[in-house]
């Protein structure tokens, strides 16, 4: 990036952002002051948010490998956030080298770092959108998409711990959104998606909405009937709706070693008939 395209990106460092709280959490080193307190304070509140982000991208890894090995070889992921090795396309390409994967996110420090979600195999293709998934037409009629990805052909949609950050501002707007997404794609396609939820422990989730409300960012976590109708019309692969670390994990003994409550997000995976 040229030092003329660094001066036109404010990368708004003095206000926490969601992409770069979520790194703090992973132990990753883009984040600052204004992150790392708000991150603090939800530590505060739930000690066990280290942990829910660590088994939340541990399902998209294992997400992805189930798609990669399963013959898809496009990808959108939206919501992206700071390039945290593996990345999606990582995992993709090691299975299917000719995999083609579009990423977006709407926090200006990521595409600050897009160069390293831009490392594709040869045989296949990266690209980066800045987007917001409130606008779900700009991201599929960005040049960069369609120029990797062909919507003809099935692609793997994926939505992880995003969609809690777009508040329905009562019209429902959360679900039509991915509605939109879904319609957009063609049959054999699939939505894999993970959502932070207040049914374990509402009065930390409160207080969490809180703390981000203070940082400027809205938060509105859904009920399980809630999260289930994003995939209303798709067919839920197995187990279903389960919670992030149970959903096929690794090993059994994974499931166990962490409680409802500290996971706190709920996941699935569903294709299009």
């Amino acid at each position: 990036m040229s030092d003329h395209d660094e001066a036109v990106v404010d990368l708004q460092l003095d206000r926490a952002h969601s992409s770069r709280i979520y790194d703090y959490f992973l132990g990753g080193k883009t984040n600052f002051l204004a992150d790392r307190m708000a991150a603090g304070s939800v530590l505060g509140v739930l000690p066990a948010a280290l942990v829910a982000a660590r088994i939340n991208r541990e399902f998209m890894h294992r997400a992805t490998r189930l798609l990669a090995r399963s013959g898809m070889r496009q990808f959108l992921d939206i919501g992206t956030g700071i390039p945290t090795p593996p990345n999606l396309h990582d995992i993709a390409q090691g299975i299917a080298p000719e995999a083609r994967v579009v990423y977006t996110d709407n926090d200006p420090i990521v595409l600050a770092h897009a160069a390293a979600l831009l490392l594709s195999t040869p045989e296949g293709r990266t690209a980066y959108v800045q987007a917001d998934v409130t606008d779900p037409a700009g991201i599929l009629t960005a040049p960069q998409l369609l120029d990797t990805l062909d919507l003809r052909r099935p692609v793997a949609l994926s939505l992880n711990a995003l969609m809690h950050f777009v508040t329905d501002d009562g019209r429902d707007r959360a679900h039509t959104i991915v509605e939109s997404l879904k319609d957009a794609l063609p049959s054999g396609s699939t939505l894999a998606m993970t959502h932070a939820t207040p049914d374990f422990d509402a009065a930390a989730m409160h207080k969490i909405i809180k703390i981000y409300a203070d940082a400027g960012t809205p938060l509105q976590f859904r009920s399980r009937a809630e999260f289930r109708r994003f995939f209303d019309g798709w067919e839920l692969l197995e187990p279903g709706v389960t919670l992030s670390h149970q959903w096929r994990p690794d090993r059994p003994e994974d499931a166990t070693h962490v409680t409802d409550a500290e996971a706190a997000c709920y996941a699935a995976i569903a294709r299009k008939p």
